[in-house]
Protein backbone atom coordinates (compact mmCIF):
# COMPACT_ATOMS: atom_id res chain seq x y z
CA UNK A 1 0.00 0.00 0.00
CA UNK A 2 1.17 3.69 -0.77
CA UNK A 3 2.18 5.43 2.01
CA UNK A 4 0.23 8.64 2.16
CA UNK A 5 0.79 10.22 5.21
CA UNK A 6 3.56 12.87 3.68
CA UNK A 7 0.81 13.68 0.98
CA UNK A 8 -0.77 16.96 1.31
CA UNK A 9 -4.28 17.32 -0.35
CA UNK A 10 -5.22 19.48 -3.06
CA UNK A 11 -8.24 20.54 -1.43
CA UNK A 12 -9.73 20.45 1.79
CA UNK A 13 -11.81 17.26 2.86
CA UNK A 14 -15.45 17.02 3.20
CA UNK A 15 -17.48 13.75 3.73
CA UNK A 16 -20.96 14.00 3.63
CA UNK A 17 -23.38 10.90 4.04
CA UNK A 18 -27.13 10.08 3.41
CA UNK A 19 -29.22 8.58 6.03
CA UNK A 20 -28.19 5.36 7.77
CA UNK A 21 -24.52 5.89 6.70
CA UNK A 22 -23.19 7.23 9.93
CA UNK A 23 -21.12 4.24 11.09
CA UNK A 24 -19.57 4.16 7.86
CA UNK A 25 -18.84 8.25 7.84
CA UNK A 26 -17.17 7.94 11.35
CA UNK A 27 -14.97 5.10 10.62
CA UNK A 28 -13.65 6.16 7.32
CA UNK A 29 -13.02 9.55 9.21
CA UNK A 30 -10.95 7.78 11.88
CA UNK A 31 -9.13 5.85 9.66
CA UNK A 32 -8.02 9.24 8.07
CA UNK A 33 -7.51 11.27 10.62
CA UNK A 34 -4.87 7.97 11.85
CA UNK A 35 -3.13 8.71 8.40
CA UNK A 36 -2.84 12.35 9.06
CA UNK A 37 -1.92 12.08 12.70
CA UNK A 38 -4.69 14.04 13.26
CA UNK A 39 -6.33 13.82 17.29
CA UNK A 40 -9.84 15.50 16.30
CA UNK A 41 -10.42 14.89 12.71
CA UNK A 42 -13.40 17.09 11.84
CA UNK A 43 -14.19 16.12 7.53
CA UNK A 44 -17.55 15.67 8.07
CA UNK A 45 -20.58 17.69 6.85
CA UNK A 46 -23.25 17.97 9.33
CA UNK A 47 -26.80 17.60 7.13
CA UNK A 48 -30.29 17.48 7.34
CA UNK A 49 -33.13 15.29 5.76
CA UNK A 50 -36.75 16.76 5.94
CA UNK A 51 -39.87 15.22 5.00
CA UNK A 52 -42.73 16.91 4.74
CA UNK A 53 -46.33 15.13 5.63
CA UNK A 54 -46.79 13.98 1.94
CA UNK A 55 -43.63 11.93 1.92
CA UNK A 56 -41.46 14.80 -0.22
CA UNK A 57 -37.79 16.03 1.22
CA UNK A 58 -35.19 18.50 1.38
CA UNK A 59 -31.74 18.08 2.26
CA UNK A 60 -29.68 20.81 3.66
CA UNK A 61 -26.27 21.14 4.69
CA UNK A 62 -25.39 23.03 8.00
CA UNK A 63 -21.97 24.19 7.01
CA UNK A 64 -20.35 25.60 3.72
CA UNK A 65 -18.45 22.84 1.30
CA UNK A 66 -17.11 25.98 -0.70
CA UNK A 67 -13.56 25.12 -2.59
CA UNK A 68 -14.13 21.63 -0.81
CA UNK A 69 -13.57 18.14 -2.35
CA UNK A 70 -16.45 16.47 -1.77
CA UNK A 71 -17.48 12.65 -1.22
CA UNK A 72 -20.80 11.97 -0.96
CA UNK A 73 -20.97 8.56 0.71
CA UNK A 74 -24.54 6.63 0.22
CA UNK A 75 -25.53 3.12 1.27
CA UNK A 76 -28.71 2.83 -1.12
CA UNK A 77 -30.18 -0.51 0.25
CA UNK A 78 -30.30 0.50 3.86
CA UNK A 79 -33.71 -0.69 4.73
CA UNK A 80 -33.49 0.31 8.27
CA UNK A 81 -34.52 4.35 7.69
CA UNK A 82 -37.84 5.42 7.65
CA UNK A 83 -39.54 8.62 6.99
CA UNK A 84 -43.45 9.44 8.05
CA UNK A 85 -46.20 10.26 5.32
CA UNK A 86 -49.49 10.40 5.77
CA UNK A 87 -48.96 9.45 8.86
CA UNK A 88 -47.29 5.77 8.08
CA UNK A 89 -44.08 4.81 8.99
CA UNK A 90 -42.25 4.03 5.37
CA UNK A 91 -39.18 1.90 5.08
CA UNK A 92 -36.15 3.72 2.67
CA UNK A 93 -36.40 2.15 -0.30
CA UNK A 94 -33.30 2.74 -2.57
CA UNK A 95 -35.23 5.06 -4.78
CA UNK A 96 -35.72 7.09 -1.51
CA UNK A 97 -31.18 7.28 -0.44
CA UNK A 98 -30.45 7.60 -4.46
CA UNK A 99 -33.05 10.52 -4.45
CA UNK A 100 -31.23 12.11 -0.98
CA UNK A 101 -27.84 11.65 -3.25
CA UNK A 102 -29.21 14.08 -5.95
CA UNK A 103 -30.55 16.47 -2.92
CA UNK A 104 -27.28 16.83 -1.55
CA UNK A 105 -25.60 17.66 -4.88
CA UNK A 106 -28.04 20.37 -5.53
CA UNK A 107 -27.42 22.19 -1.89
CA UNK A 108 -24.18 22.35 -2.92
CA UNK A 109 -25.10 24.31 -5.82
CA UNK A 110 -22.26 23.55 -7.72
CA UNK A 111 -19.90 25.42 -4.81
CA UNK A 112 -17.31 22.17 -4.00
CA UNK A 113 -14.24 21.82 -5.80
CA UNK A 114 -15.44 18.36 -6.92
CA UNK A 115 -18.07 15.91 -6.17
CA UNK A 116 -17.60 12.32 -5.62
CA UNK A 117 -20.08 9.67 -4.95
CA UNK A 118 -18.92 6.49 -2.71
CA UNK A 119 -21.86 4.30 -3.53
CA UNK A 120 -20.44 0.56 -2.14
CA UNK A 121 -23.22 -1.38 -3.67
CA UNK A 122 -24.24 0.10 -6.82
CA UNK A 123 -27.61 1.51 -7.48
CA UNK A 124 -29.80 -0.32 -10.22
CA UNK A 125 -26.93 -2.45 -10.55
CA UNK A 126 -28.68 -5.72 -10.86
CA UNK A 127 -30.59 -4.15 -13.70
CA UNK A 128 -27.65 -3.06 -16.06
CA UNK A 129 -28.56 -4.31 -19.19
CA UNK A 130 -31.41 -4.54 -21.69
CA UNK A 131 -33.08 -8.30 -22.77
CA UNK A 132 -36.46 -7.20 -23.64
CA UNK A 133 -38.67 -4.12 -23.46
CA UNK A 134 -37.40 -2.98 -20.52
CA UNK A 135 -35.31 0.17 -18.33
CA UNK A 136 -31.39 0.50 -18.53
CA UNK A 137 -31.70 1.85 -14.74
CA UNK A 138 -27.95 1.52 -13.58
CA UNK A 139 -26.92 3.41 -17.21
CA UNK A 140 -29.02 5.86 -16.60
CA UNK A 141 -28.13 6.62 -12.63
CA UNK A 142 -24.95 7.14 -13.85
CA UNK A 143 -25.78 9.47 -16.49
CA UNK A 144 -27.96 11.44 -13.81
CA UNK A 145 -25.01 11.65 -11.93
CA UNK A 146 -22.55 13.02 -14.37
CA UNK A 147 -25.26 16.00 -15.57
CA UNK A 148 -25.53 16.66 -11.75
CA UNK A 149 -21.53 17.49 -11.43
CA UNK A 150 -20.39 13.91 -10.14
CA UNK A 151 -16.80 13.52 -11.32
CA UNK A 152 -15.23 10.06 -9.75
CA UNK A 153 -18.13 7.08 -8.43
CA UNK A 154 -16.72 4.36 -6.80
CA UNK A 155 -18.17 0.90 -5.78
CA UNK A 156 -17.58 -2.54 -5.01
CA UNK A 157 -17.47 -5.31 -6.70
CA UNK A 158 -20.44 -3.90 -9.14
CA UNK A 159 -22.46 -6.85 -10.78
CA UNK A 160 -21.45 -6.10 -14.15
CA UNK A 161 -17.99 -4.13 -14.28
CA UNK A 162 -18.75 -3.27 -17.98
CA UNK A 163 -21.77 -0.87 -16.60
CA UNK A 164 -18.88 1.97 -16.62
CA UNK A 165 -18.99 2.03 -20.24
CA UNK A 166 -22.24 3.91 -19.81
CA UNK A 167 -19.59 7.43 -18.36
CA UNK A 168 -16.69 6.57 -20.91
CA UNK A 169 -15.29 9.72 -20.06
CA UNK A 170 -15.88 10.23 -16.42
CA UNK A 171 -14.24 8.67 -13.21
CA UNK A 172 -15.33 4.76 -12.42
CA UNK A 173 -13.40 3.02 -9.68
CA UNK A 174 -15.03 -0.77 -9.59
CA UNK A 175 -12.74 -2.05 -5.52
CA UNK A 176 -12.98 -5.92 -5.25
CA UNK A 177 -12.86 -7.27 -1.48
CA UNK A 178 -11.00 -10.22 -2.45
CA UNK A 179 -8.01 -9.20 -0.28
CA UNK A 180 -10.20 -8.49 2.90
CA UNK A 181 -12.61 -11.44 2.25
CA UNK A 182 -9.53 -13.99 2.66
CA UNK A 183 -7.70 -11.92 5.07
CA UNK A 184 -11.10 -12.45 7.44
CA UNK A 185 -11.59 -15.82 6.19
CA UNK A 186 -7.73 -16.99 7.19
CA UNK A 187 -8.18 -15.47 10.82
CA UNK A 188 -11.09 -17.47 11.30
CA UNK A 189 -10.97 -20.85 9.65
CA UNK A 190 -7.52 -21.64 11.34
CA UNK A 191 -7.57 -25.35 10.85
CA UNK A 192 -8.37 -25.10 6.77
CA UNK A 193 -6.47 -26.50 4.44
CA UNK A 194 -5.99 -24.34 0.71
CA UNK A 195 -4.59 -26.90 -0.96
CA UNK A 196 -7.47 -29.18 -0.18
CA UNK A 197 -10.10 -26.68 -1.10
CA UNK A 198 -12.41 -25.36 -3.91
CA UNK A 199 -13.53 -22.12 -5.70
CA UNK A 200 -17.27 -22.75 -6.62
CA UNK A 201 -19.06 -20.05 -8.73
CA UNK A 202 -22.72 -20.28 -8.46
CA UNK A 203 -23.49 -19.10 -12.04
CA UNK A 204 -22.00 -18.17 -15.06
CA UNK A 205 -21.93 -14.43 -14.05
CA UNK A 206 -19.61 -15.07 -10.92
CA UNK A 207 -17.20 -16.97 -12.83
CA UNK A 208 -14.52 -13.91 -12.34
CA UNK A 209 -14.53 -13.10 -9.54
CA UNK A 210 -13.71 -17.30 -8.26
CA UNK A 211 -11.24 -17.43 -11.27
CA UNK A 212 -9.36 -14.71 -9.40
CA UNK A 213 -9.14 -16.78 -5.62
CA UNK A 214 -8.14 -19.58 -7.58
CA UNK A 215 -5.78 -18.31 -10.05
CA UNK A 216 -3.57 -16.54 -6.81
CA UNK A 217 -3.99 -19.55 -4.73
CA UNK A 218 -3.29 -22.22 -7.43
CA UNK A 219 -6.76 -24.30 -6.15
CA UNK A 220 -9.27 -25.56 -8.40
CA UNK A 221 -12.43 -23.78 -9.86
CA UNK A 222 -15.56 -24.79 -10.26
CA UNK A 223 -19.17 -23.47 -11.33
CA UNK A 224 -22.53 -24.54 -11.58
CA UNK A 225 -25.02 -23.10 -14.40
CA UNK A 226 -28.43 -21.89 -14.02
CA UNK A 227 -30.85 -24.07 -16.36
CA UNK A 228 -34.23 -21.62 -16.49
CA UNK A 229 -37.61 -22.09 -17.58
CA UNK A 230 -38.05 -19.38 -20.26
CA UNK A 231 -41.60 -19.99 -20.42
CA UNK A 232 -42.47 -18.66 -17.17
CA UNK A 233 -41.57 -15.29 -15.88
CA UNK A 234 -42.12 -15.08 -12.07
CA UNK A 235 -41.04 -11.47 -10.25
CA UNK A 236 -39.87 -10.58 -13.24
CA UNK A 237 -37.47 -13.33 -14.17
CA UNK A 238 -37.33 -16.70 -15.61
CA UNK A 239 -37.46 -19.44 -12.66
CA UNK A 240 -34.65 -21.40 -12.23
CA UNK A 241 -35.39 -25.49 -13.20
CA UNK A 242 -31.47 -26.78 -12.26
CA UNK A 243 -28.04 -26.05 -11.48
CA UNK A 244 -25.80 -28.00 -13.61
CA UNK A 245 -22.29 -28.94 -12.36
CA UNK A 246 -19.11 -28.46 -14.28
CA UNK A 247 -15.53 -29.05 -12.39
CA UNK A 248 -13.21 -31.76 -10.60
CA UNK A 249 -14.76 -34.13 -7.91
CA UNK A 250 -15.66 -32.24 -4.60
CA UNK A 251 -15.57 -35.57 -2.34
CA UNK A 252 -14.14 -34.75 0.80
CA UNK A 253 -13.25 -31.52 -0.37
CA UNK A 254 -13.50 -28.06 1.80
CA UNK A 255 -15.44 -25.86 -1.02
CA UNK A 256 -15.94 -21.61 -1.04
CA UNK A 257 -18.74 -20.44 -2.80
CA UNK A 258 -18.28 -17.12 -4.03
CA UNK A 259 -20.29 -13.99 -5.50
CA UNK A 260 -21.04 -10.61 -5.25
CA UNK A 261 -25.15 -10.82 -3.36
CA UNK A 262 -26.75 -13.15 -1.38
CA UNK A 263 -29.93 -11.87 -1.66
CA UNK A 264 -32.78 -14.42 -1.16
CA UNK A 265 -30.75 -16.80 -0.90
CA UNK A 266 -31.98 -19.73 -3.11
CA UNK A 267 -29.75 -20.25 -5.47
CA UNK A 268 -27.06 -20.65 -2.39
CA UNK A 269 -28.84 -22.93 -0.96
CA UNK A 270 -29.53 -24.87 -4.13
CA UNK A 271 -26.21 -25.53 -4.72
CA UNK A 272 -25.66 -26.60 -1.18
CA UNK A 273 -27.39 -29.78 -1.61
CA UNK A 274 -25.97 -30.26 -4.80
CA UNK A 275 -22.50 -30.47 -2.90
CA UNK A 276 -23.59 -32.08 -0.18
CA UNK A 277 -24.49 -35.10 -2.13
CA UNK A 278 -21.11 -35.21 -4.21
CA UNK A 279 -19.29 -35.29 -0.40
CA UNK A 280 -18.61 -32.07 -0.08
CA UNK A 281 -16.64 -31.32 3.08
CA UNK A 282 -17.32 -28.01 4.15
CA UNK A 283 -18.78 -25.29 2.71
CA UNK A 284 -18.32 -21.53 2.97
CA UNK A 285 -19.60 -18.74 1.10
CA UNK A 286 -18.00 -15.18 -0.12
CA UNK A 287 -20.44 -12.81 -0.47
CA UNK A 288 -19.72 -8.79 -1.18
CA UNK A 289 -23.33 -7.65 -0.27
CA UNK A 290 -25.40 -9.97 2.46
CA UNK A 291 -28.86 -9.10 1.47
CA UNK A 292 -30.85 -11.29 3.06
CA UNK A 293 -34.06 -10.05 1.54
CA UNK A 294 -36.28 -13.19 2.17
CA UNK A 295 -35.59 -13.40 6.19
CA UNK A 296 -32.51 -16.01 7.35
CA UNK A 297 -35.34 -19.10 8.61
CA UNK A 298 -34.28 -20.84 5.58
CA UNK A 299 -30.63 -20.03 5.91
CA UNK A 300 -31.07 -21.27 10.08
CA UNK A 301 -32.03 -24.41 9.01
CA UNK A 302 -29.45 -25.32 6.13
CA UNK A 303 -27.05 -24.39 8.73
CA UNK A 304 -28.62 -26.42 11.91
CA UNK A 305 -28.42 -29.38 9.18
CA UNK A 306 -24.97 -28.74 8.76
CA UNK A 307 -25.41 -27.70 5.27
CA UNK A 308 -23.11 -24.99 4.93
CA UNK A 309 -20.64 -23.88 8.01
CA UNK A 310 -19.93 -20.01 7.35
CA UNK A 311 -21.04 -16.90 5.42
CA UNK A 312 -18.24 -13.72 5.04
CA UNK A 313 -20.12 -10.70 3.97
CA UNK A 314 -19.00 -7.40 4.01
CA UNK A 315 -20.14 -4.14 5.76
CA UNK A 316 -20.76 -2.08 2.48
CA UNK A 317 -24.00 -2.35 2.94
CA UNK A 318 -26.31 -1.83 6.12
CA UNK A 319 -26.27 -5.62 8.07
CA UNK A 320 -28.88 -5.85 10.61
CA UNK A 321 -28.80 -7.11 13.83
CA UNK A 322 -30.76 -10.62 13.03
CA UNK A 323 -27.70 -11.07 10.95
CA UNK A 324 -25.19 -9.91 12.87
CA UNK A 325 -26.28 -12.50 15.75
CA UNK A 326 -26.50 -15.60 13.50
CA UNK A 327 -23.58 -17.88 14.26
CA UNK A 328 -22.94 -18.39 11.01
CA UNK A 329 -22.14 -14.78 9.84
CA UNK A 330 -19.02 -12.96 10.01
CA UNK A 331 -18.60 -9.31 9.14
CA UNK A 332 -15.61 -8.33 6.77
CA UNK A 333 -14.62 -4.79 7.23
CA UNK A 334 -13.85 -2.90 3.97
CA UNK A 335 -13.84 0.80 5.29
CA UNK A 336 -10.24 0.89 5.54
CA UNK A 337 -10.56 0.00 1.80
CA UNK A 338 -12.57 2.97 1.13
CA UNK A 339 -10.80 5.62 3.50
CA UNK A 340 -7.71 4.62 1.17
CA UNK A 341 -9.34 5.36 -1.91
CA UNK A 342 -10.74 8.67 -0.74
CA UNK A 343 -7.30 10.22 0.86
CA UNK A 344 -6.04 8.88 -2.61
CA UNK A 345 -8.73 11.11 -4.52
CA UNK A 346 -7.95 13.73 -1.96
CA UNK A 347 -4.41 13.55 -2.57
CA UNK A 348 -4.77 13.51 -6.41
CA UNK A 349 -2.67 10.18 -6.59
CA UNK A 350 -3.12 6.67 -8.60
CA UNK A 351 -5.72 4.32 -7.09
CA UNK A 352 -4.44 1.58 -9.61
CA UNK A 353 -2.66 -0.02 -6.59
CA UNK A 354 -5.77 -0.08 -4.58
CA UNK A 355 -7.59 -2.03 -7.16
CA UNK A 356 -5.42 -4.62 -7.43
CA UNK A 357 -4.32 -6.57 -4.30
CA UNK A 358 -2.22 -9.14 -5.78
CA UNK A 359 0.84 -7.94 -3.78
CA UNK A 360 -0.98 -8.19 -0.25
CA UNK A 361 -2.54 -11.53 -1.06
CA UNK A 362 1.09 -12.62 -2.01
CA UNK A 363 2.02 -11.78 1.72
CA UNK A 364 -1.34 -13.16 3.21
CA UNK A 365 -0.27 -16.33 1.56
CA UNK A 366 3.62 -16.58 3.03
CA UNK A 367 1.99 -15.68 6.31
CA UNK A 368 0.00 -18.75 6.25
CA UNK A 369 2.59 -20.64 4.52
CA UNK A 370 0.45 -20.88 1.29
CA UNK A 371 2.56 -22.12 -1.43
CA UNK A 372 1.83 -20.14 -4.54
CA UNK A 373 1.75 -21.73 -8.08
CA UNK A 374 5.24 -21.11 -9.82
CA UNK A 375 3.81 -19.01 -12.44
CA UNK A 376 2.89 -16.17 -9.82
Amino acid sequence: MQDLSKEVALNPLALIGTRGTEKMLKRIEKYIGEWRKEENPDYIIETSYSRFGTGEAKAMLKESVRGKDVFIIADCFNYSETYKMYGMEVPMSPDDHFADIKRIISAISGKAARISVIMPMLYESRQHRRTARESLDCAFMLHELVQLGVENIMTFDAHDDRVRNAIPLEGFDNLMPTYQMFKAFMKNEKDIDIKNTVIVSPDEGALGRGMYYSSVLGIPLAMFYKRRDYTIVKDGRNPIVAHEYLGDDVSGKDIIVVDDIISSGDSFLHILDKLKAMGAKRIFGFFTFGLFCNGFETIDDYYKRNMFDKIYATNAVYNSDKALSREWFTEVNVMKYAAYYIEALNINRSVSVLMDPIKKMHALCDKYNIELPKSL
